[in-house]
């Protein structure tokens, strides 16, 4: 069974000789396969538009082993985008998403200790905003972060485990879980590829192969080429991609104002 979206970001044709460079935004795509080992699929993905320059997107990987991975996985996911919509957006961008994710941390291991069926549920996170070009991440476990700039990948976040499959850190396991806040000191650029992952795709694929795949496609094409290849690779494990890029030029950023025209500001209000 295949989840997938295609389109958020509309994303249009290239530009015109002469014409007006287009307007900073992002453009992005997911998809998530069961691949031809599993009998279900345990991860998940989401977004939310909040407006052309501003997006939230979560991946997660239910944990194998433990009931409900599946319900966990979905769980973080829905959880963490409505968290993050009705958390004051006066908190800092990194706080914010911080705590979309413990929240989403909380229900889940709350709700295993009420259903039986599914103590012991767990699950990874992987969730980045972008608000006008600032991005920020939360992060727990072993799914991944990459940026492709250039035609190079970089991995943002760091994989909690020891050994090929032993998680350090999951979603849901504790009551608090410990979760890696990440923010890009710099704003994103125009091209600029974000890749999100589970082990079942970048388990298999290396970094330059994946760089690759996102480098000269469109989000949806792009995730296409991710699954196929993780697949392809013989991947034994559900197949999830989430594929975010950038287009038109950056905003540019308002100058906090001099010490002349905070002067005269105060004039005015007195």
């Amino acid at each position: 069974m295949a989840q997938g979206d295609a389109g958020a970001g509309d994303g249009a044709g290239g530009p015109t000789a002469g014409a007006a460079p287009a307007p900073w935004s992002v453009v992005l795509a997911t998809l998530s396969e069961t691949g031809p080992v599993r009998d279900e699929n345990e991860d998940c993905c989401g977004h939310e538009r909040q407006g052309p320059s501003a997006i939230v997107v979560v991946v997660a990987d239910g944990v194998s082993g433990y009931r409900g991975g599946e319900t966990a996985s979905q769980m973080a996911v829905e959880v963490t985008l409505r968290a993050f919509r009705e958390l004051a957006t006066t908190t800092k961008l990194d706080r914010r998403l911080a705590r979309a994710a413990q929240q989403a941390n909380i229900e889940i291991h709350d709700l295993a200790l009420t259903v039986p069926e599914l103590r012991g549920m767990a699950t990874t996170l992987t969730a980045i905003a972008i608000v006008e070009g600032k991005l920020v991440a939360a992060h727990v476990g072993d799914s991944r972060l990459y940026l492709v700039r250039q035609g190079k990948a970089l991995q943002l976040t760091k994989d909690h485990r020891t050994g090929p499959a032993t998680l350090t850190r999951s979603v849901g396991r504790e009551l608090i879980a410990a979760i890696d806040r990440l923010r890009l000191s710099s704003p994103l650029q125009q091209d600029d590829v974000l890749v999100l992952c589970t082990d079942g795709v970048h388990g298999v694929l290396s970094d330059e192969a994946l760089a690759r795949l996102v480098t000269e496609e469109d989000p949806a094409r792009a995730c296409r080429a991710l699954i196929d290849g993780a697949l392809a690779g013989n991947s034994t494990d559900n197949v999830t991609a989430a594929v975010v890029r950038v287009v038109g030029p950056a905003p540019e950023r308002p100058r906090p104002p001099g010490m002349t025209e905070r002067l005269r500001r105060l004039v005015k209000r007195t």
